[in-house]
């Protein structure tokens, strides 16, 4: 009798392919939030309304999942739970705990407090190109503590992605010295730190879960950091507008977070953070339709940016057989 979970894995999609739906929701997002975050007063209560709304969408769709597996199949639950794509060892006892508690605690709390108050602080432009470094923090992490060897299509990928990502933001000009762009950068080091902590939990524990941990955990830490600062009061007070706000991203989040833990539970994290790297593209052309203006600009940049994903693509398949 052939064995379901062998079939199930062979018909789930790539982790690559699922890394190309996270830059698109990505590159959503980051348009979208850069007027939403602008519709409160506060960027931590922004934070906090659309984390929870994140939360409740990732439970809801979970719940929903498991029960309709429960109902077809008793055991099916077991095939949602993938393991990890690479040969990583699975963190257990202690450092399994502290794992979890970084993925809560700073990957969806300290950290979005920082993004978003960064990003209240400066414009989108910087704030793109910023996040979109994380494939370079990721990849000088990936060897040393996950093992992922660096092909030179992967150099090739990296190189082409950010200097691509830099052509379409105009160059590095505008990356001056302030609390907006240093807040964003460090969010963006604390994501990466966490890219990694997530990939060596995912390879016991699946994406769902881990989402969950990430989402909830962080609302908890983001509530306690309103209380703790006077602005609860805020949040309980919110107004339809920025419940609708909220929402929205709050459902983009969710989606986000989704797909981006089931990528990294299928693929190499230095893969599936160069494909992200693309989500620059998708904000561009919402940008362009938005204000009525031209993509010619950009040609160049996106050309990179599409070259770079086609190197990513080129090298994917080599390393999966190596």
């Amino acid at each position: 009798m052939a064995n379901p979970t062998s079939s199930a894995a062979k018909t789930r999609l790539p982790g690559l392919y699922v890394a190309g739906a996270t830059a698109i929701v990505s590159g959503i997002s980051v348009f979208v939030n850069s007027y939403g975050v602008k519709s409160f007063t506060s960027p931590a209560v922004y934070t906090t309304a659309k984390n929870l709304a994140a939360t409740l969408v990732i439970a809801a769709v979970a719940a929903v999942a498991w029960l309709v597996a429960r109902r077809e199949r008793p055991n099916a639950w077991r095939m949602a739970l993938p393991a990890a794509a690479d040969p990583a060892r699975p963190l257990s006892g202690f450092s399994r705990l502290a794992g979890f508690l970084y993925v809560a605690a700073i990957g969806g709390g300290a950290a979005f407090i920082f993004f978003f108050d960064g990003l209240a602080r400066t414009s989108a432009v910087p704030a793109v190109f910023l996040h979109d470094t994380l494939v370079i923090w990721v990849a000088l992490a990936a060897l040393p503590l996950l093992g992922e060897r660096l092909g030179r299509w992967n150099l090739v990928a990296i190189a082409l992605l950010v200097v691509g990502v830099t052509a379409t933001s105009g160059g590095v000009g505008h990356l001056v010295v302030n609390s907006g762009n240093a807040l964003v950068l460090a969010a963006t080091v604390l994501w990466a730190i966490e890219t990694i902590i997530a990939k060596r939990l995912l390879a016991g524990v699946g994406p769902s879960t881990l989402a969950l941990v990430r989402m909830g955990g962080g609302a908890v830490v983001l509530l306690g950091y309103l209380g703790a600062t006077g602005q609860f009061h805020t949040l309980v007070g919110l107004g339809a507008s920025e419940l609708r706000w909220a929402l929205v991203t709050g459902c983009l989040l969710g989606a986000y977070v989704a797909t981006w833990m089931t990528a990294l539970s299928r693929a190499r994290a230095v893969d599936v953070t160069s494909v992200l790297v693309a989500s620059a593209a998708v904000t561009l052309f919402l940008d362009a339709v938005v204000h009525h203006t031209g993509l010619a600009p950009d040609t160049l940049g996106l050309v990179l940016l599409a070259l770079g994903v086609v190197a990513v693509i080129r090298a994917w398949p080599r390393v999966a057989r190596a």
